[in-house]
């Protein structure tokens, strides 16, 4: 059941609900660890779990580097949370029909939220590359495709169930019983997972092509704004239009963001063939996407879902999520390839400045589940009407705080 809090974005890595390459198997033989939300992987058989792994490393499909991108991505997103659950701080979604959020030029609110936008693009991509990763290595340990295709889909169907029977109370804490259903991004990452499963064969131009098709396809396929709120049909609530329809509320619907997992197991392929170049390729990727969200928001034509209005800044970089515009995926996948390729740089060296985020990035599940009820009922404790962004902030890292050391010792 769904409250009248509504979620925005989520999680992971230590798990391997979301790509994540600690595997969920109760045999100790496998000597992995059962945490593996977004594309994680270590044990024995990948090597030591420490800051000396740099991403030039090709003796194990395990990049540190994805752990601290994974773990940065999980602390904003606990960011935005904190802002939900302490400040009850969020002004709207950033939907493709209906009203759209107005900052009204608050750009401390604004902000607050714009750090976090690259957290779901970066959960799909890192789920993608995770997914080919696993199978990398478990062929090399003998495993068939359909063993393979199997341990997948039963992860997908964990994540599934973990999205309406784990995440979905925590967004009634403090709030009055509903009777929605909420199908979030937990839903969205093992829907994705399960179809994924049948893409893990594809040459990858053909499964980077189809990728971006299914990106460009979700706007050219979305019905016009101009119809306004429609209960469209439950499948295709699911599939592709997000909104409500009969008790249900899809914010993640498949498609478009099976396009992005699909992106990055065609990025999984590459590192798993040369990390190296994959690594230095990320910067360069990051930075083209980035500067190809400019002229196409500036054009406000096709890839915008809302075209810029004009008014100011905050406009330009409030683009539609719900579901991902081409605009959006550009710049938040550009942010999230910039930063894998900078920390694979620093990674490399004599530094343990990434420590802390490789820690949250190991354990995304259970920081993800955990960070939800922490600050639900720290928002109710503090303050139940809520407080101001600027107050809400010490609060963020008081919960980061808190969740270390329990990340650490899981």
């Amino acid at each position: 059941m769904l409250h009248s809090r509504i979620p925005c974005d989520i999680v992971s890595s230590k798990d391997e609900f979301c790509g994540g390459y600690n595997t969920f198997v109760a045999n100790p033989e496998e000597d992995l660890t059962t945490d593996s939300f977004l594309g994680h992987l270590h044990g024995k058989v990948f090597g030591p779990r420490n800051a000396a792994e740099s991403c030039p490393e090709t003796r194990s499909p395990r990049l540190p580097a994805l752990d601290a991108l994974r773990g940065l991505i999980i602390v904003v997103m606990a960011l935005d949370h904190a802002n939900q659950f302490i400040a009850h701080g969020k002004v709207g979604l950033e939907q493709w029909v209906g009203q759209f959020p107005n900052y009204q030029g608050d750009e401390l609110a604004f902000l607050t939220r714009f750090v976090t936008h690259p957290a779901a693009p970066g959960f799909f991509f890192l789920l993608g590359a995770g997914m080919v990763l696993l199978a990398t290595s478990r062929r090399q340990r003998g495993w068939d495709n359909w063993r393979i295709r199997k341990h997948l889909i039963v992860r997908g169907i964990l994540l599934i169930l973990f999205q309406f029977f784990v995440e979905n109370p925590a967004w009634g804490i403090g709030q009055p019983s509903g009777s929605t259903v909420y199908f979030g991004v937990l839903y969205s990452l093992g829907g994705a997972m399960i179809i994924g499963t049948l893409l893990l064969h594809l040459p990858t131009r053909w499964l980077a092509g189809l990728s971006a098709l299914l990106i460009v396809s979700t706007e050219l396929l979305l019905p016009s704004a101009r119809t306004g709120f429609v209960e469209y049909a439950p499948v295709l609530r699911l599939w592709l239009v997000p909104g409500y329809t009969r008790g249900m509320l899809v914010l993640y619907p498949v498609m478009p963001w099976l396009g992005v997992m699909g992106l990055g197991m065609a990025y999984g392929r590459w590192l798993s063939q040369d990390s190296e170049r994959a690594c230095q390729g990320g910067l360069w990727l990051g930075a083209a996407a980035i500067l190809l969200f400019i002229p196409i928001r500036l054009g406000g034509g096709f890839g915008n879902i809302r075209p810029w209005q004009g008014d100011g800044w905050i406009g330009f970089l409030n683009v539609v999520k719900y579901p991902p515009s081409i605009v959006f995926l550009l710049i938040t996948l550009g942010v999230d390839l910039l930063l894998f390729g900078w920390f694979a740089r620093l990674v490399a060296g004599p530094t343990a400045i990434l420590w802390p985020l490789v820690v949250f990035g190991r354990t995304p599940l259970f920081f993800y589940v955990t960070h939800l009820y922490l600050y639900g009922y720290m928002g109710q404790l503090i303050a139940p009407e809520g407080i101001g962004i600027q107050r809400m902030y010490p609060y963020w890292v008081v919960g980061l705080v808190i969740l270390f050391p329990l990340c650490w010792l899981y």
